[in-house]
């Protein structure tokens, strides 16, 4: 059956920042689609919640409670694949983020962190995790961009600028790694996730980001999770060196921060 692309039975995942959000909506997308998961992030009694329903799909979940901004951490998630499931096909680089702040604001350092947290860690774990897909032929990455890498907007250079370097990177990667290895990134627009659960508090901000998103609503973590299984599925296996935008048509920033001229 057509449908039947879209499995992922027998392999093996990681999944980073999988505590919650994206994360966790991709961890157990995967499972329900075939895929044992190892899952990690800081937090232990969300990742239990994961792994329960990992398992509730009738799959194995392999918990790692890890500061995943260590790159020694985040590498050794690629052998914690093979040693629980004797195999990886498949990484989501989800794990990043950084706070905006007005440009006068934003060191050297703080830029240095962005680049460290969304790029450098990403990089980590694909260096472990290449070796490891070898072994049974191949498999394919997924680097979590934002709709920020191609978009302006004051207090996001730092943010915005690390994952421009993470999109690109994508495109690179899939050059040096193909044909065995497909790397592709997903550029995220606004999704309801605990990033934005105190913007989304607050009725007036929600409705000003809902109007300035062409589809008028606020994406889900399921949306991203769907995009994420299309990438790393056979449906998606004449793709690699792609940024996808899942953004609902966003072509502005629909924070806007109100940060005043200098």
């Amino acid at each position: 059956m057509f449908l039947d692309r879209f499995r992922v039975d027998g392999l093996a995942a990681v999944v980073t920042g999988a505590g919650r959000g994206i994360g966790a909506a991709t961890a157990v997308a995967l499972a329900e689609a075939g895929a044992d998961v190892v899952i990690s992030s800081r937090t232990a009694e969300q990742l239990k919640d994961v792994a329960q329903r990992v398992e509730a799909a009738g799959r194995r979940a392999k918990v790692v409670e890890a500061d995943l901004s260590d790159l020694d951490a985040v590498s050794r998630l690629a052998t914690a694949a093979r040693d629980e499931f004797g195999r990886l096909d498949i990484v989501v680089n989800n794990v990043g983020g950084s706070m905006p702040a007005p440009f006068m604001n934003t060191t050297p350092d703080a830029l240095k962190d962005a680049f460290h947290f969304n790029v450098a860690t990403a990089h980590a774990l694909n260096l472990a995790a290449v070796p490891i897909m070898l072994e049974n032929g191949g498999g394919s990455i997924v680097n979590i961009s934002s709709a920020m890498a191609r978009l302006t907007g004051r207090g996001f250079v730092a943010y915005g600028t690390a994952k421009a370097a993470l999109s690109h990177y994508t495109r690179l990667a899939a050059t040096d790694l193909s044909p065995k290895i497909r790397v592709n990134a997903i550029c995220v627009g606004s999704v309801a996730t605990s990033a934005l659960d105190i913007v989304l508090q607050n009725e007036e901000i929600k409705t000003k980001m809902e109007q300035a998103t062409p589809l008028k609503v606020i994406g889900e973590p399921a949306d991203i999770a769907a995009s994420i299984l299309y990438l790393v599925s056979t449906a998606g296996k004449f793709v690699t060196g792609k940024v996808l935008e899942v953004d609902g048509g966003t072509e502005r920033p629909t924070l806007d921060l109100g940060l005043e001229d200098l």
